[in-house]
């Protein structure tokens, strides 16, 4: 389980990370009023919609009803889960973690992270410089028969390592990076010291560059950081492609190819997930959103999680040959398991994606079939079986039926036409196979209420009374004892107001409603009234109470009315006398009102 952030150490993260500054790092904000406007970013729009509330320091947009606290924006904008924004945030205004903060090689391990991701980068702009010089010459050459653009080469920051067996290192140390730092990054192979023997002399310790003559792929994460580089031999040397193998910063199960470019994309169908570094580059050359690729590893669970925040399914554009087609299957699986639609991207002629696109373009590419997981199994199960053999019919039939139990019906008849044909199964048997493949029924809790959504029994008249006071309240400016818990009946609203008496903030409110329609509804709710008067401020919560109390009394009326006439005796008598007594209350309302 992720470990939990204490409140108050959160509180001190919400009021050091500045909303409005934050926010405005992704959005052109100009102010009006007590409030900052702006094009919001999670939906496209020509007219400024999105708000930005300093004070409560809360963002809402009247568009999309995007809203939440600065770390809720760092989610979406990023595409961050709660702990990993909040420490993006605490990142960024260099706060340790409370769990850090006794801890006395925090300090070292930190500066040891910056340090090894500044000689990435610098080395990075060492390859991409060297590619522009004559011992690039040959790796710019590739580039450039592989039909890339100065402008995509510049985009991914390609780049060529010289032949030279440390020219890398040397220009490193010159930067003052110490032949430790190069090693732990994966861009020096130190080689120990070894003492004499009888038979040879002792050797000095060597450094050498890990890349030397290829072409250089730099590896960035979603941030901007230079994690790691790919570099491909020109040539017949081997290994063709070698990678940087996992450092103290660099994890190939974690990350993948581009990711500091799917940042950048918003409102993604669907990620396209490839192979090879120059699949992702050529993809991209032509115009194919959303593309990147895995790290020398086949797809693991992480690296699906990540992809699940930047679009809502992924598409598998794996080379044409078995082992691509192997992993195809293994990707769907994790897929999944990670709950994530999927679809694969079928290239003819067992061509891998560079391949393709640059013999049939984007048009070609646009045009492929994108076929279910089902299908894609199917076909590959018809390839294990003999069905020009009763046996493997029967086989066959078995295995597409553990694969179809779980489709919806409409999705399911599909399969079933084309088993029929390739089986001679009638549909009833299928069916019926189908049915046998099913896991038995384990029954189920009903489903927990909602306890914070509306009450049904509410009108919208009460509604808009008690958002408005919970609004007014959230201000802090009103008296403590002007209104009490029992004045509301929307759940929501009286948790809210009961955590807003208690002193909690505004941001940690919103951040810990999980339904996004809640969050949306509660963000909308505390951003600051249009008004800084606070006299006016609270003749608009009495006039709220008002108008809330007297509806009560108007139901709890109608309510004696409705059974009065069952009543006989002291009980008629009561009712009588209560009816009065409210009428009586209910003029006074009237008379304020």
């Amino acid at each position: 389980m992720a470990p939990r952030f204490p409140s108050a150490w959160l509180d001190e993260l919400r009021q050091r990370a500045d909303i409005v500054q934050i926010i405005s790092g992704y959005v052109t904000l100009k102010r009006n009023g007590h409030r900052y406007w702006g094009l919001c970013p999670f939906h496209g729009e020509k007219t400024a919609s999105f708000s930005v509330d300093p004070e409560r320091q809360l963002y809402y947009c009247f568009g999309c009803k995007a809203g939440g606290s600065v770390i809720q924006f760092i989610m979406d904008i990023e595409r961050l889960d709660f702990q990993e924004a909040v420490r993006f945030l605490a990142d960024q205004l260099h706060m340790p973690l409370p769990q850090l903060e006794e801890d006395p090689d925090y300090q070292r391990r930190r500066d040891q992270r910056d340090r090894l991701l500044a000689a990435n980068r610098e080395a990075a702009q060492f390859f991409h410089s060297t590619l522009f010089t004559e011992a690039g010459k040959p790796m710019l050459d590739y580039f450039k028969r592989r039909g890339l653009t100065d402008n995509v080469i510049r985009k991914f920051g390609l780049g060529a390592s010289p032949a030279g067996w440390d020219t890398l290192t040397r220009h490193l140390q010159g930067k003052g990076y110490s032949l430790e730092e190069l090693r732990l990054c994966g861009l020096t192979v130190v080689k120990a010291a070894e003492p004499a023997t009888e038979s040879s002399p002792a050797k000095p310790q060597r450094a050498y560059d890990m890349f030397r003559n290829r072409a250089i792929f730099p590896i960035i994460d979603q941030y901007g950081n230079v994690l790691a580089f790919g570099g491909r031999i020109l040539g017949d040397g081997q290994p063709k492609y070698l990678n940087t193998s996992d450092t103290p910063v660099f994890n190939k199960r974690l990350g993948v190819y581009a990711a500091n470019l799917l940042r950048k994309e918003r409102h993604l169908e669907r990620v396209v997930l490839v192979e090879g570094y120059m699949d992702v580059v050529s993809l991209t050359q032509f115009g194919v959103p959303g593309v990147c690729a895995t790290l020398g590893t086949a797809l693991t669970a992480e690296q699906a999680r990540l992809l699940k925040r930047f679009a809502p399914k992924v598409y598998l554009g794996y080379d044409g040959d078995s082992a691509g087609q192997n992993a195809i299957l293994r990707g769907l699986d994790i897929l999944q398991a990670e709950g994530i639609p999927a679809r694969v991207l079928d290239f003819p002629d067992k061509l891998d994606p560079d391949e393709f696109i640059r013999r049939d373009g984007i048009e070609g590419f646009n045009s492929l079939p994108a076929i279910s997981p089902e299908t894609y199994r199917m076909r590959r199960l018809k390839e294990q079986h003999d069905l020009s053999t009763q046996e493997g019919r029967t086989e066959y039939a078995k295995a597409c039926a553990a694969i179809l139990k779980n489709l919806e019906p409409v999705e399911l008849e599909n399969h079933l036409q084309e088993l029929m044909v390739q089986t001679g199964f009638t549909r009833d048997v299928l069916l019926a196979q189908i049915g046998a493949t099913l896991p038995k029924a384990v029954p189920q809790a009903p489903p927990k209420r909602e306890s914070f959504k509306r009450s049904a029994a509410l009108n919208g008249e009460d509604v808009r009374a008690e958002e408005l006071l919970i609004s007014l309240i959230g201000t802090g400016r009103l008296p403590g004892d002007i209104a009490n818990e029992e004045d509301f009946t929307d759940p929501l609203l009286k948790n809210l107001y009961v955590d807003l008496t208690r002193g909690r903030s505004a941001a940690s409110l919103v951040e810990e409603q999980q339904d996004e329609n809640l969050r949306a509804r509660v963000s909308h709710l505390l951003l600051t009234p249009p008004s800084e008067n606070t006299d006016q401020l609270i003749r608009m919560a009495q006039d709220c109470l008002n108008s809330m109390r007297r509806r009560r009394v108007e139901e709890r009326i109608q309510t004696i009315m409705r059974s009065i006439n069952t009543l006989t005796g002291n009980d008629k008598i009561a009712a009588m006398t209560e009816v009065q007594a409210l009428t009586a209350k209910l003029n006074r309302f009237k008379s304020a009102r």
